[in-house]
């Protein structure tokens, strides 16, 4: 890896430590009437918006290696055109992630800020569960001992050192279950990535878009068509807009790090978002932090570097 990469690895990893973590603090902040199944329809919008010309300019870029003869005819119609033979799979996508988003609203809205971003960190279990269940990826001992400690680590900030089960938030539950589904539908993406039948702006447009169209329409149909003049307030849409970028620009900046630094260097720096989403929760929000968040947020955020780290029997 040389230094200029590197360089460019971290400042996407900072851009995308500050975007992810501010997540929870828009979406908490919204105003009332934009509620979670709305709110998520409208960001999912957005976010294809962005991806929208990302997604042109990368395949315009093929087109010009291409051209270039710096990829096969072969290669060029699958970054192109592989999606076509995946059309179940991207449907299914589609609506996972709109499901997911909408729990991922309402999990914020009763977790709070601080718990929900903790227990957002349990995407490293589920990714390590799915990988191995559906690609056949190894776990390590270590991963496993180190999951358990997350686990725990997450149930000491949430319970405020009780551990007692009875007290666990239900938003801090629906959390979970969103890292479930993410990872699940990442776990069904990852061959069509390694096949180079999509590539992740293309991925991220199209799922975005289907969850879009999949969530508004819905919406429509179950509550009412009335709901779209919420978007003529410009408080609402201040809020929309600005969840879809930090949303949609932390992913772009997230795909950025992968490229520079790697899956584990990448995970293991932007591990710290709960760090910033703690930082104006309690300034913007205005919520407790304890002791008990303070220990659970050090054990999360080590249990996760620990996780992801190159493991010893692997090249």
């Amino acid at each position: 890896m040389n230094n200029e990469n590197y360089v460019k690895g971290i400042i996407f990893g900072i851009i995308c430590i500050i975007l992810v973590g501010l997540q929870p603090v828009i979406a908490n902040s919204r105003p009332i009437v934009l509620d979670p199944y709305f709110f998520a329809a409208m960001t999912c919008i957005v976010e294809a918006i962005i991806f929208f010309p990302l997604m042109l300019i990368e395949r315009r870029k093929i087109k010009d290696s291409y051209e270039k003869d710096k990829i096969k005819s072969e290669e060029l119609s699958s970054l192109l055109n592989g999606w076509k033979k995946n059309k179940l799979l991207l449907i299914y996508l589609g609506i996972n992630f709109g499901i997911a988003q909408i729990l991922f609203f309402l999990g914020y809205q009763l977790a709070g800020a601080i718990n929900g971003s903790l227990a957002q960190k349990t995407v490293v279990i589920f990714g390590l569960f799915f990988g191995y269940l559906i690609n056949q990826e190894k776990i390590s001992k270590t991963q496993i001992i180190f999951s358990i400690v997350l686990l725990l680590g997450l149930l000491l900030a949430v319970t405020g050192g009780s551990f007692n089960l009875l007290e666990f938030n239900i938003g801090v539950l629906l959390i979970i279950i969103t890292a479930t589904l993410w990872m699940l539908a990442h776990a069904f993406t990852k061959p069509l990535l390694d096949k180079q039948e999509v590539t992740p702006t293309f991925m991220v447009f199209i799922r975005n878009s289907l969850s879009g169209v999949f969530l508004i329409t819905s919406y429509i149909i179950i509550f009412s068509v009335d709901s779209l003049f919420l978007l003529f307030d410009s408080l609402n849409l201040f809020y929309i807009i600005a969840m879809g970028i930090a949303y949609g620009l932390g992913l772009f900046c997230w795909y950025k790090v992968l490229a520079y630094l790697g899956t584990s260097k990448g995970t293991a720096m932007t591990s710290g978002t709960p760090i910033i989403t703690i930082i104006f929760a309690i300034i913007i929000l205005g919520e407790l932090f304890t002791i008990y968040h303070l220990i659970g947020t050090i054990i999360v955020i080590i249990s996760v570097i620990i996780i992801v780290r190159p493991q010893k029997n692997e090249s």
